[in-house]
């Protein structure tokens, strides 16, 4: 009898250790699935708010998954005085690496461009002007056949007195003519809907 009562005592005992092990591996789940949930990566590669004016704003948010020069972008304008809200998403190739408003032609309505490193040191831009509620792509024109010959990237795209500048490092330049460490600037002008482009002399 007794044998029996020890035995019932002994069983009773390791199932309550085994229900406490359990629930204790449970809080451990429950606590490692938290944690995981806690630890979420950036969901944009890039995000930029551009204030145009009060209650005018435009936003540019960059996204993909694997290789970072390939995905898509969105550009969302959102009018809270008139309760206005539209939207441009386009695919992209390259990094974008900066975005702004710049209204080269004076007409009031906003140009956003959008800088992307297209390959490892060379820039891009894609420009979208807003216009009677829709967003218009603008044609970025390339470098010309001269200009290409003195160029391989690490060019960069300046903004002063409301113009837009492109410099970039002269290479295989004639050495009577182009100095070591020369730079080449290029100076565009947006008028009726399309760039125009001039090298600026020294």
């Amino acid at each position: 009898m007794k044998l029996r009562n020890y035995l019932q005592q002994s069983l009773g005992l390791a199932m309550l250790l085994m229900v406490g092990a359990c629930g204790d591996k449970e809080k451990v789940a429950e606590v490692k699935q938290a944690e995981t949930v806690q630890k979420k990566p950036d969901q944009f590669a890039f995000y930029k708010d551009i204030s145009i004016r009060p209650g005018i704003n435009f936003e540019v948010v960059s996204w993909g998954k694997g290789v970072d020069s390939i995905g898509g972008y969105l550009i969302l304008m959102s009018d809270s005085l008139r309760n206005n809200y539209k939207s441009l998403s386009n695919e992209r190739k390259g990094v974008i690496t900066d975005a702004w408003n710049l209204d080269m032609d004076n007409d009031g309505n906003p140009e956003i461009y959008i800088e992307l490193l297209s390959k490892k040191n060379v820039l891009d831009l894609n420009v979208y002007e807003y216009s009677g509620g829709s967003f218009n792509k603008i044609t970025f024109p390339p470098l010309s056949s001269s200009m290409k010959k003195d160029y391989a990237g690490n060019d960069k795209f300046v903004i002063k007195d409301g113009d837009l500048f492109r410099t970039f490092p002269i290479v295989n330049g004639d050495s009577s003519s182009a100095k070591p460490d020369s730079l080449k600037t290029i100076r565009y002008r947006f008028s009726g809907n399309s760039f125009s482009s001039s090298v600026v002399e020294e």
